[in-house]
């Protein structure tokens, strides 16, 4: 159960181990530009994925649109007789697999992962059980409700992306087209207005250059139009065609009974290594040597005094490994005075000096604060073997329903809690509760690791 901070506090990863936040949301260091995000954005893969999103939606929105109308208005046209019901379910069920493809869709062009929603299912076999699962879930219905909306909306994006999108770059080149016209088309430059009598065109140098520009500005401007539109897209997408809160709160809930599990079965094979490896084994040699003590207490009583005060050291020894295993188990000092007294008791232990402040009026669940032991435990715990600080601090208090630990060292830095991470156990843990655990460790220290409970009474 111990944990390591990457390695030895980055002693692996170098440069950049731990937490970077970049500008796509992953860990590592930033890509640099040179450019503003401004110029970059009409260049940009992700622009182009936006609009190519924009121009695939509206074909897909046709389709789906005119499946949906058809198959519910045909369903609830039957619903007078018995086919009214299996060809309102058969149209729901479409309605999903187009989903499906929205979401791929979006996944790919658009960077936003959903989650599939929950699946129809019958309680038993068979077609009615299934038609009515359909029928019964909201999913089905937010899919349809999807299918009508978006087409709307489709038209509208596409129509303006479109529409800056090509003016953009036609004004923008439009110096390339006025030697292109003149040469090859015999026109006297892009037209703005013409009648029988009138006519204006963009023939001359300045009026050129001022094209050139309003189209630099138009195609500056495009791709954040763009993606401001297809933000609407994500929230659609997000809020109907994905699992709801609900869901996602079970599938989190049960996520975290898995983590509760598991923890709680590493927590006993531990305390079984331990027994047997450490006290246990103890235990059966200090009997020998009271039975060989025994023996020799008529023939050499000096031999078994000898053996009996070696016997008196092993127990000795046992006891002290029993309270240490008791006291990784839940010491008795937290449950008799509290997180102040056992985090201070924990720090003595530390090889560095540590500064224990809590400031918490009343204490709180036994739960939760034998977590919050248990975490600092471990964080000072990997302070002493791979920190190399001269000091630490640890402060503990409580914001409003939430308890909040740091736990702070200047030692050499580098702690990463990605991948499979002492730290990245302790946040499953904690996760396992509605905890958080943030990490601040850059190489070079000093390292700051904070973590959330929530607060039970």
């Amino acid at each position: 159960m111990a944990m390591e901070y990457g390695q030895g506090y980055g002693q692996q990863g170098g440069p950049g181990a731990g937490f970077h936040p970049t500008a796509d949301g992953g860990t590592g260091r930033g890509r640099r530009h040179r450019l503003p995000a401004a110029l970059r954005a009409p260049v940009e893969a992700r622009s182009w994925r936006e609009f190519g999103y924009v121009l695939l939606s509206l074909p897909m929105s046709v389709l789906v649109f005119s499946y949906a109308v058809t198959m519910a208005s045909a369903g609830a046209g039957l619903l007078v007789t018995f086919l009214g019901i299996p060809v309102l379910a058969v149209g729901l069920a479409g309605c999903r697999g187009f989903g499906v493809l929205e979401r791929k869709m979006a996944r790919g062009l658009l960077g936003l992962d959903v989650a599939e929603p929950e699946p129809a299912r019958g309680r038993k076999p068979g077609a009615a059980a299934w038609m009515g699962a359909v029928l019964k879930s909201g999913t089905s219905w937010r899919h349809l409700l999807y299918s009508v909306l978006h087409l709307p909306w489709a038209v509208f994006s596409f129509g303006v992306s479109v529409i800056f999108w090509v003016y953009g770059w036609a004004l923008l080149t439009y110096p390339l087209w006025f030697w292109l016209f003149p040469m090859y088309g015999g026109q006297d430059g892009l037209q703005l207005y013409g009648d029988e009598t009138h006519s204006i065109y963009l023939d001359n140098p300045f009026e050129i250059v001022v094209t050139a520009l309003v189209g630099l500005l138009f195609t500056m401007a495009t791709p954040w139009i763009v993606r401001a539109l297809t933000l609407v897209d994500r929230v659609m997408v997000r809020g109907l065609l994905g699992p709801t809160r609900l869901a996602t709160r079970v599938v989190e809930l049960e996520s975290d009974r898995g983590v509760v599990v598991d923890t709680a079965a590493a927590d006993l094979r531990r305390i079984e290594r331990d027994l047997h490896d450490g006290a246990q084994a103890r235990l059966v040699a200090l009997a020998m040597d009271l039975g060989l003590a025994k023996e020799k207490l008529t023939e050499d009583p000096q031999a078994a005094a000898r053996m009996v005060d070696e016997a008196h050291g092993e127990v000795k020894t046992a006891l002290q490994e029993l309270r240490d295993l008791a006291r990784g188990i839940h010491p008795a000092v937290l449950t008799d005075r509290g997180l102040d007294a056992a985090l201070s008791a924990v720090a003595s232990r530390c090889v560095v000096p540590v500064r224990v402040e809590v400031d918490l009026v009343e204490r709180p669940a036994a739960a939760i604060e034998g977590i919050a032991y248990f975490t600092v435990s471990e964080l000072l715990q990997n302070i002493s073997k791979h920190a190399r600080a001269t000091g630490a601090s640890v402060d503990v208090w409580r914001v409003e329903n939430r308890l909040m630990l740091q736990v702070v060292d200047d030692g050499v830095g580098g702690a990463d809690a990605s991948g499979g991470s002492g730290l990245a156990g302790l946040a499953g843990r904690l996760d396992a509760v509605d905890g958080i655990l943030v990490v601040d460790s850059p190489v070079g220290g000093p390292t700051r690791v904070t973590a959330e409970l929530p607060w039970r009474g």
